[in-house]
């Protein structure tokens, strides 16, 4: 696997992790994960700036879930 972490570095970076308690693992992987959608969801707006904020949350619904969970929460909302 390529990496750009020096093989010392990554070594100490494993053995910090192997150290965390499940509670804090847990909520490193939960930071990463909001972090990365915040990233997503700044990338598709970006992309899509004539998008209504509703039209802007069904398309990242749809890239996150895809066409099907996008369309079941559309009509959802027109339920409504």
């Amino acid at each position: 696997m390529l990496s750009d972490t020096h093989p010392e570095v990554e070594k100490l970076q494993i053995e910090l992790m192997r150290q965390l308690s499940p509670a804090e693992k847990f909520a490193r992987v939960q930071a990463m994960t909001s972090w990365v959608l915040s990233l997503s969801r700044r990338a598709i707006a970006a992309a899509n700036p004539d998008l209504s904020p509703e039209e802007l949350r069904l398309k990242i619904i749809e890239h996150h879930y895809g066409k099907d969970m996008a369309e079941r929460v559309r009509m959802h909302f027109k339920e409504q």
